[in-house]
């Protein structure tokens, strides 16, 4: 059966198959998890409604990237880019941390490995993929302007040619190598902020050992041998708020004083961004058990922990993950579900008290 001539059930299944690697092209380039996910829908449907005129003269990838470019387009029109906590303000001491939330459309948001890379039996390959979701890269592409993001992405994620970018973009190949050098040296002076890409895949025995260190110390709330795994130079974030935390005696002062509610949480391995990360459950005082509070994803360097990030939105996020709303404990109900705000106004309810 040619490109042009298909049935309406292979057409579902055709389309289907390239679902995981248009949602993480659409993550990269909006940095919203669930606007990759309308973008993705929204191309699919568009594909639905042409397809008889699509007639075969390119394949039908390099048509539904050509959609699915041109939704991310309009959708980026709105003038809207992602960004962290630590591209919005400085750093806070924690003498002055404030919990200040902004809306969720500021954030650069987590997404499910399983969501965007598609599974590649080339290593070499799924190691770049893994790099072009991590947070700092991310963040990095969010500063780029739409089109020149388009272009770095198919070229040197996708490694598309310079001539099926222009004729997918409607440009010239001039056009798309100018572009992409522009992109390169915007990438280039935002450069030396994230995990290390020399991170393993998958991670090596040092690198386990770190991580299930991290697990004893965070689950067992130990500040001394946390701060022993955090890098001099570690941050902290927990959007939706815009405040961040640098150095390990801030981070572990405000996890003993406003954070001093997740002592006694549980973490489970999540896979997210191409790094380490784990949901975090914290002790659920109405119900017994442990309850949502935030999906973390951390950031290694010289074989510490240079970051770690918490998304607090847990009504949002622990679905997304396919995550249980609730770990029992002795004398625990039950599964419930995860209510508002979660994290956040619980957050928001013990900086009150303190103050």
């Amino acid at each position: 059966m040619s490109e042009g001539t298909a049935t309406t059930a292979d057409l579902d299944v055709r389309l289907e198959k390239h679902r995981v690697e248009l949602t993480g092209y659409c993550y990269r380039m909006l940095g919203s998890s669930f606007e990759a996910e309308d973008a993705v829908q929204d191309t699919m449907v568009r594909a639905w409604r042409s397809y008889d005129k699509f007639e075969g003269r390119s394949s039908m990838r390099s048509w539904l990237y050509r959609i699915a470019t041109n939704v991310c387009l309009d959708m980026l029109n709105a003038g809207n880019r992602r960004a962290r906590p630590m591209d919005l303000t400085a750093p806070s001491p924690l003498a002055r941390a404030a919990l200040t939330p902004r809306p969720d459309n500021t954030w650069l948001e987590p997404m499910p490995d399983g969501r965007v890379l598609p599974t590649n039996d080339d290593p070499a390959e799924a190691a770049v993929a893994k790099e072009s979701v991590r947070l700092a890269f991310m963040a990095a592409l969010q500063q780029l302007p739409p089109k020149q993001r388009a272009v770095l992405i198919l070229r040197e994620v996708l490694a598309w040619r310079a001539s099926e970018v222009a004729e997918l973009l409607g440009t010239t190949v001039a056009s798309v190598n100018s572009a992409l050098q522009r992109a390169r040296a915007t990438l280039a002076e935002n450069d030396g902020t994230g995990a290390d890409a020399a991170t393993s895949d998958p991670l090596d025995e040092e690198q386990q050992k770190l991580l299930e260190r991290y697990v004893e110390a965070f689950e067992g709330y130990d500040m001394t041998a946390l701060t022993a795994l955090l890098h001099e130079d570690a941050v902290m974030t927990m959007p939706p708020f815009d405040l961040w935390l640098r150095g390990p005696q801030d981070i572990t002062g405000f996890m003993t004083t406003l954070g001093a509610a997740c002592a006694g949480s549980r973490l489970i391995p999540v896979e997210v961004n191409g790094l380490p990360g784990f949901a975090q459950y914290k002790p659920d005082e109405e119900a017994g058990g442990h309850t949502p509070w935030s999906v973390q994803v951390l950031e290694i360097s010289e074989g510490r922990v240079s970051g770690f990030h918490f998304f607090l939105d847990t009504a949002r996020w622990f679905p997304l993950f396919g995550l249980p709303l609730h770990l029992d404990g002795p004398g625990a109900p039950g599964d419930r579900a995860v209510g508002g705000t979660g994290a956040v106004a619980g957050l928001e309810a013990e900086a009150d008290e303190v103050e």
